[in-house]
């Protein structure tokens, strides 16, 4: 890959960093943290979907599907034959999966997935039959029910076979109900905790310093680089208008920490306009080796009772690209880090290795991080 072709990859880092490092900006506490404890709970449920049109689970190879459908049979008053057999193609098992929301009262709807656990080829057009969903303590939050929509279409016959998108999982709107609220802990103490989205020393103190001159000295104390602890108001009303409150103060925010963020599955590469890089020297060169197989017959002669022989003929080649020693122009700004990075020729894979032997070398004036 050229460099001009390399160069597509960064074109939004370039258009960003070719005005030089942009200064520190107020940014509101409510986008920099949160409050700790105000949080969606994870649940979970085991459930049963009905009116599929013969794409259920195949009930010969997901035994747990027809037992699930037995049991509910039998507290509905309908009793089957012990040990017999029945084949459920209208059927299949799914799990329930919800974020139940903060603050989340009995009443409330929420959206919920599901996805199949069997072997069910489409959930489309099929409708969730009431499903417990329960937290990580065992107890049960919600309820779930509802005809479940899936954004996938497909068909098959005759061995060929057509699809869209995803036909084992989809949505229900609004399909679970709040039964029980998930204790709120931020309303019981004196004390609120404001938690910072990234780790920072110096962002943590311009918090409390802001917490400060707006609600008098003391209120606020930052315990490290993540927790401000402030002193809230007891009552409920002016506990909810103080944070509404200290969520809309600004903060001068300083530069965050450079950082260059490598995804080692796709050669994906992100950088922040904190990176800098020293001069240094890069050789890069690609080795690559083909091998060809071309099929050779040996025919017998006439009246000679041979036989016809095949046998292979193999060729390897080995090619190396020249990989001369390159110069890396130092760069404080991020266009000049992309502009000699692009100047390597090396296509987004190559990258992931280069930064990490620039990193190791002390050249890279950044954080790698490997995703």
């Amino acid at each position: 890959m050229t460099a001009r072709s390399f160069s597509a990859l960064f074109a939004v880092l370039l258009a960003i960093g070719a005005f030089g490092p942009v200064p520190a900006r107020a940014e509101r506490i409510k986008d920099l943290a949160n409050i700790q404890g105000v949080r969606v709970n994870q649940l979970i449920g085991y459930g049963i979907i009905a009116g599929l049109d013969g794409s259920g689970d195949q009930t010969s190879q997901t035994p747990f599907t027809a037992q699930s459908v037995s049991s509910m049979l039998s507290q509905m008053g309908v009793t089957l034959p012990p040990g017999s057999a029945f084949q459920l193609k209208n059927v299949a098992a799914v799990m329930v999966t919800a974020m139940l929301p903060a603050f989340a009262t009995p009443g409330q709807q929420f959206d919920i997935t599901v996805s199949s656990l069997g072997n069910a080829k489409s959930l489309r057009g099929g409708t969730l039959l009431l499903t417990p969903l329960k937290g990580t303590d065992g107890r049960v939050y919600a309820i779930a029910q509802g005809n479940v929509v899936v954004g996938g279409a497909g068909a098959s016959a005759g061995g060929s076979k057509a699809q869209i998108n995803q036909l084992n999982a989809g949505r229900i709107p609004g399909g679970a109900t709040v039964e029980r609220a998930a204790p709120q802990p931020v309303l019981d103490s004196d004390y609120v905790n404001i938690e910072l989205h990234s780790a920072d020393f110096d962002t943590a103190r311009r918090v409390a310093e802001a917490i400060n001159t707006q609600s008098g000295e003391r209120t606020a104390q930052a315990l490290d680089a993540r927790l401000v602890q402030v002193l809230a108001p007891r009552e409920a009303n002016d506990r909810v208008s103080f944070l509404a409150r200290l969520e809309g103060l600004t903060v001068e925010g300083g530069m965050p920490g450079a950082r260059v963020i490598i995804n080692a599955r796709t050669g994906s590469v992100v950088m922040n306009r904190a990176v800098t890089l020293q001069a240094c020297a890069v050789a890069h060169g690609n080795l690559s080796i083909m091998v060809n197989s071309t099929p050779v017959i040996s025919q017998p002669g006439p009246f000679s009772q041979g036989q016809t022989v095949v046998a292979e003929r193999a060729e390897v080649q080995i090619r190396q690209e020249g990989g001369g020693l390159m110069m890396v122009e130092a760069g404080a700004q991020l266009s000049e880090v992309v502009k000699a990075l692009n100047a390597l020729g090396a296509n987004p894979q190559d990258l992931v290795s280069i930064l990490q032997a620039i990193k190791a070398s002390g050249a890279l004036r950044a954080e790698l991080e490997v995703i």
